[in-house]
């Protein structure tokens, strides 16, 4: 499993001969200017909400690739609305789980707000516990902590996403605490430095890690992880 961050909350899995990609919002970062979209080609886009800055990019990344867009019930009608068409739009709720050949995600719960970049409403935002090439993988988009995240305590997760600059989201002292909620070791940091009230102390934030007996691995933006 190879992984790429796209910066902020944009995350790309490579498995083998599929490509899954969650909530991208490059071109609009500052920080991913180097970033070619044109060249990213996913087979299935994931939204964890439908907030401009998860969801930017969206429309040109799934007319170049064609990707199926799987989203909360609300948030995926506004995608229709973008000229993608029905058949490439996979509506879920909490609790469902879309299966295909990579494996499987199952939408979980997030504590955040939801709106469309227009200001309608999109329906709860979510998070989403991946299975595929033999790994289980939480992407937690923007949720702050919650104690709903115990219930993830069982699924053996590998590695997961999780918030970490504050002000929008958890910290790092919260992404501490829900890392132990969901007895998951390797950590991987999203949505933070992209904007001022969310820059952090990065040394600081491993260290804190660190010392709880966590890995936090905060990837440079374009450069591929590899999920052993």
């Amino acid at each position: 499993m190879e992984i790429i961050y796209y910066g902020h909350s944009s995350v790309g899995i490579n498995l083998e001969g599929v490509s899954l990609l969650f909530d991208p919002f490059i071109r609009p970062n500052g920080l991913a200017g180097h970033i070619d979209i044109t060249s990213i080609k996913p087979d299935y886009i994931f939204l964890s909400h439908c907030h401009e800055d998860h969801v930017a990019d969206l429309a040109e990344i799934q007319r170049n690739s064609g990707a199926v867009v799987v989203a909360i019930v609300e948030t995926a009608a506004w995608v229709e609305k973008q000229g993608i068409a029905s058949d490439k739009i996979v509506a879920l709720n909490f609790g469902g789980t879309f299966s295909a050949s990579f494996g499987s995600a199952k939408m979980v719960y997030a504590l955040h707000t939801n709106s469309t970049p227009e200001g309608d409403y999109a329906g709860e935002p979510a998070g989403f516990l991946l299975k595929a090439g033999g790994k289980t993988v939480y992407f937690a988009g923007d949720s702050a902590l919650t104690t709903e995240m115990q219930l993830l305590g069982s699924s053996a997760i590998d590695c997961a996403f999780l918030p970490i600059g504050g002000h929008y989201t958890m910290d790092v002292d919260d992404a501490i605490l829900a890392s132990n909620f969901i007895n998951c070791q390797e950590i991987i940091g999203i949505h933070y430095n992209t904007f001022p009230p969310i820059q952090i102390d990065q040394e600081m934030a491993k260290r804190k890690f660190k010392d709880a007996g966590k890995s936090l691995h905060l990837l440079n933006i374009g450069e591929p992880f590899s999920l052993d």
